[in-house]
């Protein structure tokens, strides 16, 4: 079974690497990192470089798509080729799917037309000029469509466990939650808007606004 994570310049590395660590974590799957061209490309910040291993045109029938997001999202919503590979590769993959700001691309390929979908919180607008229409869960499925979404970064784990379930059994997924020791006990609780004060969020746009 083959899952597909695309990457390109400026992509958040826990969107793709949280999702493979879970995944790759189950016999039967293979995951494989594709994009514009071979090589190493590099995270938002420009500190990590993952290997991409394939090019779009060498991945023509995955069974599962995993789409991370990060700021180089922004650029590729009308590009040709990762829309156009979204486009053919989906009506026979098993699910499709994104993490973060990736629902951008999926958006832009016009995949959540009409659908409810979640994105990172501060995308949200973005992602509802697309034709989608975000809600702000951790993760949203529509499993008749094969389409799932997962929120901001960390979510995709939550995401890759629920897809390790649908593809072999909810056994595999608590072994696969148990092999990576995933059992969040977080040490503040201002992972969500609602949650987060004032200073905190005002500490957020400046992080963000740095990196643009």
């Amino acid at each position: 079974m083959q899952v597909a994570i695309p990457v390109f310049p400026r992509f958040t590395a826990l969107d793709a690497v949280g999702p493979y660590e879970v995944l790759q974590r189950i016999p039967s799957i293979e995951v494989v990192f594709l994009g514009h061209r071979r090589g190493v490309v590099r995270t938002e910040n420009g500190m990590l470089g993952v290997s991409c291993d394939a090019t779009f045109d060498e991945v023509t029938a995955p069974d599962v798509v995993v789409v991370p997001g990060g700021i180089g999202t922004r650029v590729l919503v009308d590009d040709e080729t990762i829309r156009g590979w979204l486009q053919s590769v989906h009506p026979g993959a098993r699910f499709t799917t994104s993490v973060c700001t990736g629902a951008l691309l999926l958006a832009g390929a016009g995949l959540l037309d009409g659908l409810t979908a979640t994105t990172h919180w501060a995308a949200a607008k973005e992602l509802d000029a697309l034709g989608a229409r975000y809600v702000p869960e951790r993760v949203v499925e529509h499993l008749p469509q094969r389409i799932i979404t997962a929120a901001g970064v960390s979510s995709g784990i939550d995401m890759a466990l629920r897809l390790v379930e649908l593809l072999v059994d909810r056994e595999a997924a608590q072994a696969a939650q148990l092999i990576i020791e995933y059992d969040p006990q977080p040490p503040f609780d201002s992972g969500a808007p609602a949650k987060a004060d004032a200073g905190t969020r005002a500490r957020v746009v400046e992080f963000l606004r740095s990196r643009k």
